[in-house]
Order: C-alpha cells, then sequence, then structure tokens
C-alpha cells in the first residue's frame, strides 16, 4: 500500500504567472522540514504536495505533525494511492479506512476528478464506493448531510487517492516568498505574536533583541531565545541578533529629559533595526506595538519613533485587542514563556510621566546631547549573533 501526505496549497493557487516560484518555495521548506523524519520525493502536482516516504525507515507520523506548522499548507491528510480504477478503489477503501470505519458511527463518500478522463462522474463513484463500504460495515450508517466520517476519493493524474478527513493546516504563504524583515523581539506577548503573523504572510525573519545588561539578567535573554525557539516551529530556524543596549540606554538616562526616555530609546532602537535590516537585505521593520496599549503607543509616538528609518514598519498587531494576541500566543505557543516574569529592556528607566503626544523637534533636540551615530555604532559592533532551531 502507497501510504503518502497529501497537502492542499492555499492562497497560492491564485497566483497567476509567478505561481511557480511560490510552488518551488513551499516545496523547498517543506523538504527542509522533513529531513530529520526520512528520506522523502516531494513534489506539487495539481494544487497539491505530495510527500512519498522513499522507504519503510520514514517517520510518517513526524512528519504528518511536521508538516501541520508549514506555511501555505492549508490542510494535511495521510493517503493511500492505487490505480484509477473503480474496484481497485473500493478495495484500497476498505483496507485502508478500516479502523476509520470502524470506530465511526457515520460516514459519506466525496468523490473529486482533477483527471476527467475518468469513465465515471464524481457523483458516481461516490455512489459505487459508498455502496461497497456500506455493505463492508454495515454497523457504520450512511449519512451524506452530517457523517462523523467523510471518505475522500481523489481522482488525480498519476493515481487515484483515499483518505479521511484532512487535518487543517497552518495556511499563510510559504515563509521566504515574500521577502525578508527584521523583526524586533522582546520578551513580552505582543512582539512573538507579531513575528508569528508576518512569517504567515510568506516573509523570513530575522530576530532582534536589545539586551541591557546587568539591568536585565541572563534569565531575559534565555528567555528572549527560548521564544524564538518556539516560533522556529512555524518560522524555520532563526539567526537572533542581540543587540547591547545598556550604554545608549544610561547616556539617555544622564543627559535627556526624563519624560522623553522610551520615545528616545525607541529611536534608537529603530535607527539599529534599519542598520541591521540594510546588513541583511530586509526590505522593513516588524514591531509589536499596538495602537493605545503604551504610552510609547500613541499614534504621535509612534509617529516620531519612525521617523528615523525611511523603510516600512509593519505592526501587525496594532488593530488586535490584549485578548485577542493571547488568544495567538497561546496558539502558538509562546504565551507561558512570555509571562515569565523576566524583564526586557524596555522596563529600564521607564519614566514616571512619560510624553504621549511628543512633537519632533523636541525629540531632536534632546538627542543634540547625545553621540548618537558613536553610540549606534557600538551596539552594532558588538552584536552578538545566536542561531536558533527547533
Amino acid at each position: 500500500m502507497n501510504d503518502i501526505i497529501l497537502l492542499k496549497q492555499g492562497e497560492i493557487v491564485l497566483k497567476g504567472l509567478n505561481r511557480s516560484r511560490f510552488e518551488g518555495r513551499l516545496v523547498s521548506n517543506i523538504k527542509h522540514r522533513l529531513e530529520r523524519f526520512g528520506k522523502f520525493k516531494i513534489y506539487a502536482l495539481q494544487s497539491a504536495i505530495y510527500v512519498e516516504p522513499k522507504d519503510d525507515a520514514c517517520d510518517m507520523d513526524g512528519a504528518f505533525e511536521a508538516c501541520l506548522d508549514i506555511f501555505g499548507v492549508v490542510s494535511v491528510t495521510r493517503a493511500a494511492a492505487c490505480e484509477k480504477d473503480k474496484d481497485a478503489i473500493a478495495a484500497l477503501a476498505k483496507t485502508y479506512l478500516a479502523d476509520a470505519m470502524t470506530q465511526a458511527k457515520s460516514f459519506k463518500v466525496e468523490s473529486k476528478r482533477s483527471d476527467k478522463r475518468f469513465p465515471m462522474t464524481s457523483i458516481q463513484l461516490s455512489q459505487y464506493v459508498g455502496g461497497l463500504l456500506s455493505e463492508a460495515f454495515p454497523d457504520t450508517a450512511v449519512d451524506v448531510h452530517d457523517p462523523e466520517l467523510t471518505v475522500t476519493v481523489e481522482i488525480r493524474d498519476l493515481a487515484a487517492y483515499v483518505h479521511g478527513t484532512p487535518v487543517p493546516g497552518a495556511g499563510g504563504m510559504p515563509v521566504g516568498a515574500n521577502g525578508k524583515v527584521v523583526s524586533l523581539l522582546s520578551g513580552g506577548i505582543d512582539s512573538p505574536v507579531s513575528t508569528y503573523m508576518i512569517a504567515k504572510r510568506g516573509v523570513e525573519t530575522v530576530p532582534v533583541h536589545f539586551f541591557s545588561f546587568p539591568y536585565t539578567s541572563m534569565q531575559a535573554k534565555e528567555k528572549v531565545l527560548t521564544l524564538a525557539k518556539e516560533l522556529t516551529r512555524y518560522c524555520g530556524r532563526m539567526d537572533v541578533k542581540i543587540v547591547p543596549f545598556t550604554h545608549i540606554q544610561e547616556e539617555i538616562r544622564d543627559k535627556c529629559p526624563e519624560d522623553l526616555f522610551t520615545l528616545l530609546m525607541r529611536r534608537f532602537m529603530m535607527r539599529i533595526a534599519h542598520r541591521l535590516a540594510v546588513q541583511h537585505g530586509c526590505k522593513a521593520i516588524v514591531t509589536g506595538e499596538n495602537l493605545g496599549q503604551v504610552a510609547s503607543q500613541t499614534m504621535e509616538a509612534m509617529a516620531v519613533t519612525g521617523a528615523v528609518t525611511d523603510l516600512p514598519i509593519l505592526r501587525p498587531v496594532i488593530g488586535m485587542d490584549k485578548e485577542e494576541i493571547i488568544t495567538v500566543a497561546r496558539k502558538i505557543g509562546t504565551f507561558e514563556t512570555s509571562i515569565l516574569p523576566y524583564e526586557d529592556c524596555c522596563t529600564v528607566f521607564t519614566p514616571k510621566h512619560p510624553r504621549t503626544k511628543p512633537r519632533l523637534h523636541e525629540l531632536e533636540e534632546a538627542e543634540q546631547a547625545l553621540d548618537v551615530e558613536g553610540l549606534i555604532q557600538e551596539a552594532l559592533d558588538n552584536v552578538e549573533e545566536v542561531r536558533v532551531r527547533r
């Protein structure tokens, strides 16, 4: 029996002349993700991706679970193939889905014909296979409206395929198909969610974390690396850039008005993120900013902090409320790590009364007391790179 994994593509099928580029990226991502589960033949055909084991040593269960987290895939199912003959299809359905048929209280058969040369219509094939399954499993009732099990028969170019109900995939678009960004990754709840959401749109991410030792602990740094590792489930391996931020914050504390501390700090973050983006071929900066959540996330505040870069600043969670963000964080597995009590640099030297409606000229005047370029270069010269894998 030819047991395979059948993956259905999402919005890639809506692409025009460049569709092959997106499919190629998706196939490449799947190959990379499944390397540790054995040797597979992976190829795209008729809006589906076929994952065929090359030998019995392949871990099909592990590969199946990994496929559920690959962006660009909307559904995943285990399937078996046979020749395009009605009796062969019915026989395969009876053997391949025997356990599922026995456990289910009701079923129906759905047929799809990509190969229109097959002599039976979809309805005729469904009725034929359904009748034989009903005879073979008399305790499982036929229910075409609300069945517990849907048996699917697909007539495709190379073979006929039989499978049960598909499992929803991660959706989105293949990581890397829509470019590369720098993503600011703190230890909070929002930034891992924003990184996940932009990766779901087919974007490769370069996480950047600003670290203020000894004001923030080594546990805070490890917390962020743990978050990055949890994100690799969806984003693939990543190189986290750890930027030393202590000296910059101390200079701001010593030489600038207290109510502008946070805004000045974020302007430095944006400048450094811009330099790292250019260095690594990234076309935008991603943040976890959420409109109105804190003082530095008013419209006026975001305008002055973003004024130091001409790169697009993408804010995937800007319109979500906190409960919505937490729901996504729980779904992707980052929430429990994010709430660990290790603070990041954003909590260092927090002003008692932060400015919520700043004016750009006020920030620029305050920065005249700082060696802006020297501080940026010092931080860039000491960036630590940590590669994280799942």
